[in-house]
C-alpha cells in the first residue's frame, strides 16, 4: 500500500548537504539521489499456484549401506504483474503460463567397520562408531512477494512518479542539474489497458509522459529460481558421551531475482560528448548524471541523450530479471559432549558466501552481470560457536546435600567469529550508465577504484581511527564501474560471552520453580559487529570509520514456572 507516499518523499545520497541546497541551488546534483510521490496504489492479492508431487523410497543395500533416493515433480504458475499492460512492450509480454520442474534427491548413510588392531579400526573406532553420510538435491523456489511493492509503475502505466535525475529540493518536477521542467505529473491519467499503436487513446498527450523512467519491469522470460545442494558428512563416536563431526556443505544457486538496469547510458557514446571539440559552441558537456540530456555535435547532429536500447523515450528503467548466481561452500566441525553434570556442544565454520546482488536494493552491472560479484553481505568467513551447561556440585563443596547445595546449574554461550564483509557505496555515476539508486535499488552499480595497496585495517577500532586505508579508494575513472568490488574485505569481528548462573528448586514431583540471572556480553567488551558498522559511502565524511556497536552488558533476572 503506498498511501504513505502520497504527499512525496526525498532520497540523499550525502545528506550532509541538505541544508546548503535547501533554497533549490542548482548544483550538487551528485547530493541528491531522487524524488518520488504517489496517489496511493491499491492493495493487491498476489496469489502463486503451486502444485507439487513427491515420491521417495529406501534401499537397505546391506546392513551397513543404506540409499535414498526421491524426486519432486513441480509445476508452478506464474501471475502477470498487477501494473502490467498486455500491450506495452516494457511491461506487456503474457508471463510464461506455467514451469515444469523436476527435482532429483539422492542421499546415502554408510557404516563402515575394521576389526583388528590395525590403524583403520582404530580411526574408525570399530563397529557402529563411525557414519558417513552423502547427499544431493534440487529444490526450486517461488518469486518472492517482493516484486509486488516494487511494480509500481509511474504513469501512464502506473500510479507513482520517480525523478528521472537529481531535482531541486523546493521544485521537485525541476531537474538541478539542467533546469528542465518535467511539468504538473499528479493528478495521474492512466492510460487504458487496450491502448496500443493500432487502437491509440487521442485523450492524453502521451509525450508528457517522456521519457517514461522508473518503471520497474518484471521480464517475460524470466524463470523459477533453483539451487544444487550437496553435502559430505563423516561422524564418529568417542567413547560412550562423546561424538564429532567433520562436515562439507555447498550450495550453488541459479536464476536468482535481481535489479538491473533496462535502459543504461552508452559510456563511449558520453565520453565523446564530454568533449568539447566535438560540441556545438554553447553545449554542455557530457558527464555523470548527463544520460537524459540532449546534446548538439560540431556537425550539427542533435543526440537526445546517450541511453539504449529503449531510446529516449525512456529514462532509468528498472528489470527485474532471474539473472543472479551465488554459491556457498563450508567446512563444519562440531564436537557435542553430554554427561550427568556437563553438557557441551562446540561448532566451527570456515565458509565463504558470493553473489552478484544480496538483496533486491543491489543493481547488478547492466553491461555484464559478472562484474557485481562479490562477498555476500553477510558472509562470516570464520565463526567459532560453544554453547555449555554445567551442574555445579555444591553439595560435594561443602559436604552437604540439602535444598540451598542442590540445583544449582551454570550455562553460557560463548561465540567468536571474523567479522562480515564491508560494503563499498559510490553514490556517483562515473560509469555513465545512468543506473544510480532510484528508490527500487538502494545502491547503483558505481564503486569507487581500488589502488591495490594494502588496507591497513585497523584491529583495534577504540583508538577511533579509521578502519581501514581510505587513501586506496579513489573516485572511479570517468567511463568505468570502478575497479573495487562492491565488498571484498570483513569489518571488525565478534568476542562476546553470554552466561547465566540457575537455581532449580523442586516444589512437588510435577512442579518446579528456577531462578536465573543472565548476563549479555558479561565483560561489556565493544563489539563493532555488524552489516553496517563501517561506513564504506566515499561520499560520507565518515567514509572508513567504525561507526556502530552492538549493546554493552545487560544483566536480567527471571523466574520460571514449570509445571
Amino acid at each position: 500500500n503506498y498511501l504513505s507516499n502520497r504527499y512525496g518523499s526525498y532520497t540523499y545520497a550525502t545528506p550532509t548537504t541538505f541544508a546548503q541546497d535547501y533554497s533549490g541551488n542548482t548544483g550538487g546534483a551528485k547530493d541528491w539521489t531522487g524524488y518520488s510521490q504517489t496517489f496511493g496504489n491499491p492493495l493487491v492479492d498476489y496469489t502463486l499456484k503451486d502444485i507439487g508431487v513427491y515420491l521417495q523410497d529406501q534401499w537397505q543395500v546391506s546392513d551397513r549401506l543404506t540409499l535414498t533416493l526421491g524426486a519432486r515433480y513441480e509445476r508452478t504458475f506464474m501471475p502477470p504483474p498487477p501494473t502490467a499492460n498486455p500491450l506495452f512492450p516494457l511491461t506487456g509480454a503474457p508471463l510464461h503460463t506455467g514451469t515444469v520442474n523436476l527435482m532429483p534427491r539422492i542421499g546415502l548413510a554408510y557404516s563402515p567397520s575394521a576389526s583388528g588392531d590395525g590403524l583403520l579400526s582404530k580411526i574408525l573406532g570399530g563397529p557402529g562408531k563411525t557414519s558417513i553420510r552423502a547427499s544431493f538435491g534440487m529444490f526450486y523456489t517461488a518469486i518472492e512477494a517482493l516484486t509486488i511493492g516494487v511494480m509500481s509503475a509511474n504513469a501512464p502505466y502506473g500510479t507513482t512518479y520517480t525523478s528521472p535525475a537529481p531535482p531541486l529540493f523546493a521544485t521537485p518536477f525541476v531537474t538541478a542539474a539542467t533546469g528542465d521542467s518535467l511539468g504538473q505529473v499528479f493528478p495521474v491519467t492512466l492510460a487504458p489497458l487496450n491502448s496500443s499503436a493500432k487502437h491509440p487513446d487521442d485523450n492524453i498527450n502521451w509525450t508528457q509522459f517522456e521519457p517514461i523512467t522508473g518503471l520497474p519491469n518484471y521480464l517475460t522470460t524470466n524463470r523459477i529460481p533453483y539451487t544444487e545442494e550437496y553435502m559430505l558428512l563423516l561422524e564418529r563416536g568417542l567413547g560412550a558421551n562423546t561424538v564429532v563431526s567433520l562436515n562439507y556443505v555447498g550450495t550453488q544457486a541459479h536464476r536468482l531475482l535481481v535489479i538491473e538496469e533496462a535502459n543504461p547510458g552508452n559510456p563511449s557514446l558520453c565520453l565523446f560528448l564530454s568533449n568539447a571539440a566535438n560540441l556545438a559552441p554553447g553545449q554542455t558537456p557530457c558527464g555523470p548524471f548527463g544520460e537524459d540530456s540532449t546534446y548538439k555535435t560540431s556537425t550539427g547532429k542533435v543526440v537526445q541523450g546517450t541511453r539504449e536500447p529503449l531510446g529516449p523515450e525512456f529514462g532509468s528503467n528498472a528489470n527485474q530479471a532471474t539473472i543472479g548466481n551465488s554459491n556457498y561452500n563450508a567446512l563444519q566441525f562440531t564436537l557435542r559432549h553430554t554427561s550427568k553434570r556437563l553438557n557441551v556442544l562446540a561448532g566451527y565454520t570456515f565458509s565463504k558466501s558470493q553473489d552478484q546482488s544480496s538483496n533486491l536494493g543491489e543493481a547488478v552491472n547492466p553491461i555484464d552481470p559478472s562484474l557485481s560479484k562479490a562477498l555476500s553481505a553477510f558472509d562470516v568467513k570464520h565463526n567459532f560457536v560453544v554453547s555449555y551447561s554445567y551442574k555445579i556440585p555444591l553439595e560435594r563443596v561443602f559436604g552437604v546435600s540439602n535444598a540451598w547445595t542442590q540445583g544449582w546449574e551454570l550455562s553460557g554461550i560463548t561465540r567468536f567469529s571474523s567479522g562480515l564483509p564491508v560494503t563499498l557505496i559510490n553514490f556517483g555515476d562515473n560509469s555513465l550508465l545512468g543506473s544510480e539508486p532510484n528508490g527500487i535499488n538502494n545502491f547503483g552499480v558505481d564503486e569507487p577504484d581500488y589502488s591495490g595497496g594494502p588496507l591497513d585495517l585497523n584491529p583495534n577500532p577504540r583508538n577511533q581511527k579509521p578502519y581501514f586505508n581510505t587513501a586506496q579508494f579513489p573516485e572511479n575513472a570517468l567511463g568505468t564501474p570502478g575497479t573495487s568490488k562492491r565488498r571484498f574485505f570483513y569489518g571488525p569481528g565478534l568476542d562476546n560471552y553470554d552466561m547465566a548462573l540457575l537455581k532449580n528448586v523442586r516444589l512437588t514431583e510435577s512442579r518446579s520453580l528456577q531462578f536465573r540471572v543472565e548476563a549479555f556480553n558479561i565483560f561489556n567488551h565493544a563489539q563493532f559487529f555488524g552489516p553496517q558498522s563501517v561506513d564504506g559511502n566515499i561520499d560520507s565524511s565518515t567514509f572508513g570509520d567504525v561507526v556502530s556497536a552492538q549493546p554493552p552488558r545487560l544483566v536480567q533476572l527471571a523466574a520460571k514456572f514449570n509445571f
